[in-house]
């Protein structure tokens, strides 16, 4: 008889704590979700900034470097560096900027 009520107390408690726990990972895999910083499409953000470049294929190699390290490009096709920091300060082994 002891052993019917331990078992009939477990199963209730494990039908009472199961669906608390899988509540709990569906929160925590929607809130995984959500952080971090949100990754950009360089691709399509390198061909904006390279469209009136007199070397486009120069230009879009150094920018697709520079996206994926800073994960933004600043918009236009020139200059607003103020906006990305990341991408402005990048610099080659001479000392000029290495983004476009």
């Amino acid at each position: 008889m002891a052993v019917s009520k331990f078992l009939i107390a477990s199963i209730l408690i494990s039908l009472l704590v199961l669906p608390s726990a899988e509540a709990d990972q569906e929160v925590n895999s929607i809130q995984g979700a959500s952080k971090g910083p949100k990754k950009i499409d360089c691709g399509s953000a390198c061909i904006a900034r390279c469209q009136l470049s007199s070397r486009p294929n120069l230009c879009h190699r150094a920018c697709g470097t520079c996206c994926a390290r800073c994960n933004c490009v600043p918009p236009g096709t020139a200059g607003n560096y103020e906006v990305c920091p990341c991408y402005a300060s990048l610099t080659t082994h001479g000392g000029r900027r290495k983004c476009p």
